[in-house]
């Protein structure tokens, strides 16, 4: 009975997604308001953009045919357009064409949160990627100045991938790590999530590196609307595709300039272009002030 009282509870908590309980599960009155990300104008939002990686990209900055660094186009740069806004029916909806890397970067800063998109694949995929899977994804707790990573394009932060057959994988970018529920890996194989085991350190400075593969493929066809929650609070995250958690990570962190390790539990959210084009809508978050019991079970 217990085992079907658990099931029951996290299944309407991770699908339903209409309130965060509280300390008390059964108190009708803990519920959270949802802040709209998306508005016509993506004001809640600015817009980076670094380059058209090709292929063969080594992660040096780019150079022209005369030898010359060429410089990252930079954020809010209104001659590109390669996020935007189109209504469909009653959605606004955010285009993201992919053509350059770079990414929707948040004004505002987040601590302890749901945070909830729904996202399909387009058609279009640009020279790096043109013989590649579709990727993109969501970066959380990102600080610091944008372009610091390997491709130019993002913030020190960590990484929910969404990508065509590993959405919920987990990307550390630059010195940020975390611990994740996974198997070990062997030989030339990737760590993967899997809810019964150990916590594995992933990321900066990791003998297991900084990659992790997400517990299970939960994704739906191409041209179906996928929901992705992500639940942050304090060190610990859960990756959440169609209503399955796909990882649980805990212990955030980073690496600063003199070598501190420190928590990484705030931060800006970014969402990735990555020379494939994407659609996102329902883009929300709200404050949290715990994990439910269900949730925080699974730590």
């Amino acid at each position: 009975m217990k085992i079907i009282y658990f099931s029951i509870i996290i299944t309407l908590i991770l699908t339903s997604c209409t309130h965060v309980v509280k300390k008390h599960p059964s108190d009708p009155n803990s519920k959270y308001e949802w802040e709209n990300l998306v508005d016509q104008n993506l004001s809640e939002w600015d817009v980076y953009l670094s380059y058209k990686i090709q292929p063969g990209y080594n992660g040096a900055q780019p150079r022209d045919e005369q030898g010359n660094l060429i410089e990252p186009i930079g954020l809010n740069n209104s001659s590109y357009n390669v996020f935007s806004t189109i209504k469909e029916a009653d959605n606004l909806i955010i285009k993201n064409s992919g053509e350059y890397y770079g990414c929707l970067v948040t004004k505002q800063e987040y601590e302890n949160y749901h945070f909830q998109l729904k996202y399909k694949w387009g058609n279009k995929k640009w020279a790096y990627r043109e013989n590649l899977l579709k990727d993109a994804g969501i970066l959380y707790h990102s600080i610091g100045p944008i372009g610091v990573d390997y491709w130019r394009s993002w913030m020190l932060s960590q990484e929910f991938q969404i990508m065509e057959g590993h959405t919920g994988d987990f990307w550390s970018q630059l010195t940020s790590a975390i611990d994740i529920r996974a198997y070990k890996p062997e030989g030339n194989l990737n760590p993967m999530a899997h809810s019964s085991q150990d916590f594995l350190p992933i990321g900066f400075q990791s003998p297991y590196k900084n990659y992790c593969l997400r517990s299970g493929n939960y994704e739906k066809e191409h041209d179906e609307w996928n929901t992705l929650d992500l639940y942050c609070f304090e060190d610990k995250s859960l990756h959440v595709v169609n209503g399955h958690v796909v990882m649980i990570l805990k212990n955030s962190r980073y690496t600063d300039e003199q070598a501190n390790t420190k928590p990484l539990t705030k931060g800006k959210i970014q969402l990735q272009s990555e020379a494939a084009e994407i659609f996102f809508k329902d883009i929300k978050i709200r404050e949290i002030d715990s994990l439910s019991s269900s949730q925080l079970a699974l730590f």
